[in-house]
């Protein structure tokens, strides 16, 4: 079926109703489905009821609402409307406070008896509340609203394809958070594009489980299913325990998440020994943060219908690139060619890279936001010649598939080697008691940053910490290894399900060591063998001292990574061995670690006779 492009929400809504007019549009799991008829009947009520309201065009109304098919009308009549700021109903008093002046919303509504900080703090701003209430026996997504007489009524009128229909903020995970205003055209581009590549028809239905206050949900699952003409199952949100009741009961044919999602559903299919539901999914969905591909074979191989990555964002109206459906080829670890906005990559002085080049990924096209609400200075660190550019680093290969490196500002600058995060997530998740691995940065006084990485165990399997950086430590460089390791019961996730690397370490209570120059050593025993003596000669050389004891332990000698990195670096030189970081962290005292180099050497002799170890000019 070809799916057509409008430019405007309330033309599609119209034609929607015109071309299936029984069909259902919004379903719930406790309620009838409402159709497209009577859907485009509940917005142009709300229109009328928006302007007596005196609410029109590019006026910011706010929503505060729980997840479901009300939330999901009203930012589709808000939106075709006026501007719509979906917010967070969970936020609490102080971040109200935040976004409800920094919109400068023209009124909220809110869910008449839920209770929420929102409305003291829209209250006492003077922003007009209204309440909607929801019509729960009857079908789903029809609610009425009242309140806000006090507003002065304009004439009725739908937004036109340049008014902006939707505002959301960034996370603000390193400085304040910004606007991003999306327009008609922009959304609705987006979320053709969604239906185009996943080849929606009337026919699919989507199982929604993402929050309907971000870009994902609202663009990835609910517009691309109504501008294929599709039905989307609004849930309550997700929620683990609940999803194969749902996918029973709802029997979608596709349903979309974040990767974190993904592995909780997939641990929920092993806990219960749950299979592929009775009606077979055509496709999932993957997007708004990398899936690893371990990931993407266990959900092939749990519900046996074919993974699509994507790769999307607020400021691209969400979809930027997507794997295609077979037959075309997916690509593990990678989002797949352009599929929306023409992608590129930079290199840091601007330039346009070849394939395979690593830089900044940079997108341009019509889907593409203008650029932040009155903020210029953003604008001009944002835009390069027209170019948006992400944030995200990543290559394109010869085939013009988009492979994601990590964000820059998530790589991790351990003593000026760069890390990217995800090598490390992928390498940790191979080890077969590892479900969730996500690594991430913490301060360090000497290297700037080290590597740290929180992991969440199979239900029934167990690891230890040294197993986990052995097992890493086999595809990793030891300057990779995390230096530590924490395993949890669940990783801190964000309200829209993603995990945020930066301010993890915090999150997490992780702190850089503390200095162990303070602490004892041990009763000295002198070198004892040939072996022992020339460790101790290479050891004080790069800690400056004049005698080691065969039990010192490395940190209390003073020691740091960066010393241990040279010291592994003489032995290498001296005794022509191949020693890790990671096993000399793992014995760092000479009694321990001499038995460890003796191995090395008979497996290539070398002369032990040392007098004075080999020394670089500048003293390490």
């Amino acid at each position: 079926m070809e799916i057509p492009h409008s430019r405007r929400l309330c033309d599609l809504l119209s034609a929607q109703a015109d071309r299936f007019p029984h069909r259902p549009a919004l379903c719930a799991i406790d309620q009838p489905p409402l159709t497209y008829s009577a859907l485009w009947q509940q917005i142009q009520k709300v229109s009328q009821q928006f302007s007596a309201m005196g609410i029109g065009r590019n006026d910011r109304i706010a929503l505060v609402l729980p997840n479901g098919p009300a939330m999901a009308v009203a930012f589709l009549a808000v939106s075709a409307c006026a501007t719509c700021a979906p917010l967070n109903p969970a936020y609490r008093r102080q971040e109200f406070e935040f976004y409800l002046a920094d919109l400068d919303a023209h009124a909220i509504i809110v869910q008449e008896g839920m209770g929420s900080d929102a409305i003291a703090v829209a209250q006492q701003r003077g922003v007009p509340v209204i309440w909607l209430t929801p019509l729960l026996g009857e079908a789903a997504g029809l609610f009425t609203l009242h309140g806000a007489d006090a507003l002065s009524p304009r004439p009725p009128q739908y937004a036109v394809p340049e008014d902006i229909a939707l505002v959301l903020h960034t996370s603000g995970t390193t400085s304040r958070p910004k606007i991003v205003p999306l327009t008609q055209r922009n959304l609705l581009l987006s979320a053709s594009n969604i239906a185009h590549h996943l080849k929606l028809t009337a026919e699919d239905r989507c199982l929604n489980i993402m929050p309907l206050f971000h870009i994902h949900g609202l663009v990835g699952a609910l517009l691309s299913s109504l501008t294929a003409g599709a039905s989307i199952v609004c849930t309550p949100g997700f929620y683990a325990p609940q999803f194969f009741p749902w996918m029973a009961q709802a029997e979608p044919t596709w349903y979309t998440a974040v990767p974190t999602m993904h592995q909780a559903i997939l641990a929920r299919a092993a806990a219960t020994d749950q299979g592929a539901p009775d009606r077979p999914l055509r496709l999932i969905r993957s997007s708004s943060s990398a899936l690893p591909p371990q990931v993407m074979q266990d959900l092939e191989r749990v519900f046996d219908c074919p993974v699509i990555e994507a790769y999307g964002m607020t400021e691209a109206a969400h979809q930027m690139a997507s794997n295609p459906l077979p037959p075309l080829p997916r690509k593990p670890g990678s989002v797949g060619p352009m599929a929306g906005p023409q992608v590129a990559i930079f290199e840091a002085s601007g330039q346009i890279l070849p394939p395979y080049g690593v830089g900044e990924v940079v997108i341009r096209g019509e889907s593409v936001f203008h650029g932040y609400a009155n903020n210029p200075e953003a604008d001009a660190a944002a835009f390069t010649e027209g170019w948006f550019r992400t944030g995200d680093q990543g290559y394109l290969d010869a085939d013009g598939y988009l492979f994601l490196t990590g964000r820059l500002k998530e790589l991790i600058n351990r003593g000026g080697e760069k890390i990217a995060p995800r090598e490390i997530d992928e390498a940790l998740l191979d080890h077969p008691a590892v479900s969730q691995a996500i690594a991430f940065a913490v301060p360090h006084m000497q290297l700037g940053e080290t590597v740290a990485a929180a992991v969440v165990l199979r239900p029934g399997h167990t690891a230890t910490v040294q197993e986990l950086r052995l097992a890493a430590s086999a595809r990793l460089s030891d300057f990779k290894v995390p230096d530590q390791i924490v395993i949890v019961e669940e990783i801190p996730k964000g309200a829209t399900g993603k995990i945020q690397r930066i301010g993890l370490a915090a999150k997490l209570g992780i702190r850089q060591p503390e200095s162990h120059s303070l602490l004892p050593r041990s009763e000295f025993v002198a070198p004892r063998t040939q072996t022992e003596e020339v460790l101790a000669l290479l050891l004080g050389d790069v800690l400056h001292l004049n005698q080691i004891g065969v039990h010192d332990h490395f940190l209390a000698l003073g020691g740091d990574s960066i010393l241990a990195t040279q010291f592994v670096a003489r032995v290498r030189e001296t005794l022509q061995i191949e020693l890790s970081l990671l096993a000399f962290f793992e014995a760092p005292t000479l009694a321990d670690l001499a038995p460890i180099v003796e191995a090395l050497i008979l497996e290539d002799p070398v002369d032990l006779d040392v007098s004075e170890p080999a020394t670089g000019g500048d003293g390490t």
